[in-house]
């Protein structure tokens, strides 16, 4: 594992996934396995900022509801809002 990259493990095994991902070692095997469109969800700024920003409603709303323990819901906000 190199400083850029975190080591993550699954039932296959390890994998390096670069250190500011927000996803994890599932998200980069699929992207590896099944590459449907050939186009990244990075050409959709948009569609991942409609998504950020209906996560971080749905952390808030189980946030106030209690279904969802306050520091979890404040590190999915914080992640949102990047």
């Amino acid at each position: 594992m190199t400083a850029s990259t975190r080591s993550e493990h699954d039932l296959l095994g390890d994998r390096d996934v670069p250190a500011d991902a927000y996803w994890g070692v599932h998200t980069l095997r699929a992207t590896e396995n099944f590459p449907i469109t050939g186009t990244p969800i990075s050409a959709y700024p948009h569609l991942i900022d409609a998504l950020a920003a209906v996560k971080e409603a749905a952390a808030l709303a189980n946030g106030e509801l209690g279904l969802l323990e306050p520091a979890k819901a404040a590190a999915i906000v914080t992640a949102c809002q990047e």
